[in-house]
C-alpha cells in the first residue's frame, strides 16, 4: 500500500517531533479526526507508527523503515538501478541477497535456475520460491515486523557456514565514499556475507548519497561495482570506484 500525500506529511512531522496528536493533525490538514485516525491505522499496519492515546508515536526501531514503505518509496529510482545492474551480473552458482527492497527489485529480474540463493528477507524468499529449480535458503533469527527480515547476531553467525560467488545488497547511506547502515544488526549481517562473497554488488538510488547512516560497512571501492539510477556526486569522481548508471 502506498502512502498518500497526507500520510507522507504525517510521517515527516513524526520524524521531527516523535509524537503527533489526532486533534492537531485534524486542524492542520482540514480533515476530520476520523480521517486522521484511519491514516494512523494504515500507517500502523505498515509499521511506520505506533498508536498512542490520542495520536501516534515514532516506533523505537524507526531507523529500520517498513519494507512495504521502502518498496513504494523511490520505486522508479530503485527499478532503474536494478535495470542498470542486470547486464553486469557476473556468472554465479551461489548468491546472498540482503533484506533491501532495491536488491529485491533486481532479484525479481534474475534467473536463479539451478542456483543456490540465501537471504534473510521473507519477502525475497516468498518471491523467489515461485521460481523453478532454485535452491532457496532462508536464514533464521528474530523477525523484525518493519523489515520482514531475520536479524540479530544468530542470523549473522549462520553465514559462517556459507561461501558465496555473489552478494547483492543495498545500503542505507553513502557518505564520503563509504557504505553505511542505520542499524548495527544489519551492518553485522551484511559484513558477514560480504566477507564470504567472491563478488559484491551494491545497488543504491540517488537519495542514498549523503543520507544518514551510523554504522560504516565498507568503502565503495570494495564492491565490484555500484549500480545507481543517476551519476554519482562530483566528490566521488576519480576514485577507484566502478559506477554503473
Amino acid at each position: 500500500m502506498a502512502l498518500n500525500e497526507r500520510q507522507n506529511e504525517i510521517l515527516r512531522i513524526l520524524k521531527e517531533k516523535k509524537k503527533v496528536n489526532v486533534n492537531e493533525l485534524s486542524k492542520l490538514f482540514y480533515v476530520s479526526e476520523a480521517t486522521i485516525r484511519r491514516d494512523l491505522v494504515e500507517m500502523n499496519g505498515m509499521g511506520l507508527v505506533e498508536r498512542s492515546h490520542g495520536g501516534a508515536l515514532l516506533p523505537e526501531n524507526s531507523e529500520e523503515i517498513s519494507i512495504f514503505f521502502r518498496m513504494e518509496k523511490n520505486a522508479q529510482e530503485k527499478e532503474r538501478a536494478a535495470t542498470k545492474a542486470l547486464p553486469y551480473i557476473p556468472p554465479f552458482k551461489s548468491v546472498f541477497i540482503d533484506s533491501s527492497s532495491t536488491a529485491l527489485a533486481l532479484a525479481e529480474r534474475m534467473d536463479f535456475s539451478h542456483k543456490t540463493v540465501v537471504t534473510n528477507n521473507l519477502q525475497t524468499a516468498i518471491q523467489l520460491s515461485k521460481k523453478p529449480n532454485v535452491t532457496l535458503v532462508m536464514l533464521g533469527g528474530m523477525v523484525q515486523y518493519n523489515t520482514i527480515s531475520a536479524t540479530g547476531s544468530w542470523t549473522a553467525r549462520q553465514l559462517e557456514d556459507f561461501k558465496f560467488d555473489l552478494m547483492i545488497s543495498s545500503g542505507a547511506a553513502v557518505l564520503d565514499g563509504n557504505a553505511y547502515e542505520r542499524s548495527l544488526d544489519q551492518k553485522e549481517i551484511k559484513r558477514a556475507a560480504f566477507e564470504r562473497s567472491q563478488k559484491r554488488i551494491l545497488l543504491i538510488d540517488g537519495t542514498k548519497f549523503g543520507a544518514h547512516g551510523a554504522y560504516r560497512l565498507t568503502g565503495l571501492e570494495d564492491y565490484d561495482f555500484v549500480a545507481t539510477d543517476c551519476p554519482p556526486p562530483k566528490e566521488l569522481e576519480g576514485k577507484d570506484i566502478t559506477f554503473i548508471y
